[in-house]
């Protein structure tokens, strides 16, 4: 009878699939926990190793994105949009071959621009002569899910009247 039982994991939130990922805005940060049970009557140390995955394929982490042995932390505007696989593998390091891995399933949405409207604000555009004619669409609107927005935009026009008489 062997002295140890692979380990159990449980990731908190759980029951997400690929199908049914758990949704997160990109501007949203997100952790990810996990409860691990060890059934060892033996004196062994464990490992734990976080792995992100899109498409099957292992991408490395971000350093701000910041992993402790049983949680995982992503700050806002970390990942891109998709569908990501967090996975959590355990593994004695006595008993190698008893590992367990469990993996959560997010999916990074858009987070929707909301406008910020200014008020008792103008909804015209006014100008007199001579004058330059800025549009300053930054000011008052952002996207969440970029780290800045640059807002620079500005033009001149110049208007010329002619006037005739017919006397």
């Amino acid at each position: 009878m062997l002295a140890c039982r692979s380990p159990q994991i449980i990731l908190i939130p759980s029951g997400s699939t690929l199908i049914n990922p758990l949704k997160f805005r990109r501007s949203q940060d997100f952790y990810i926990v996990s409860l691990i049970e060890l059934n060892c009557n033996d004196s062994t140390s464990i490992r734990s190793q976080w792995i992100l995955k899109n498409n099957s394929n292992a991408i490395s982490f971000d350093s701000q994105i910041e992993t402790t042995f049983s949680e995982l932390f992503i700050p806002s505007r970390k990942l891109p949009f998709g569908i990501f696989e967090l996975e959590l593998t355990i593994t004695l390091n006595k008993y190698p071959s008893l590992n367990h891995s469990s993996s959560v399933y997010v999916e990074i949405t858009p987070s929707g621009i909301t406008a910020n409207l200014v008020q008792l604000g103008t909804s015209m555009i006014t100008s007199g002569f001579e004058q330059d004619l800025k549009l300053d669409p930054g000011t008052y609107s952002v996207d969440p899910d970029e780290n800045t927005f640059d807002s620079k935009v500005s033009f001149q026009f110049i208007l010329t009247l002619n006037f005739s008489s017919n006397s």
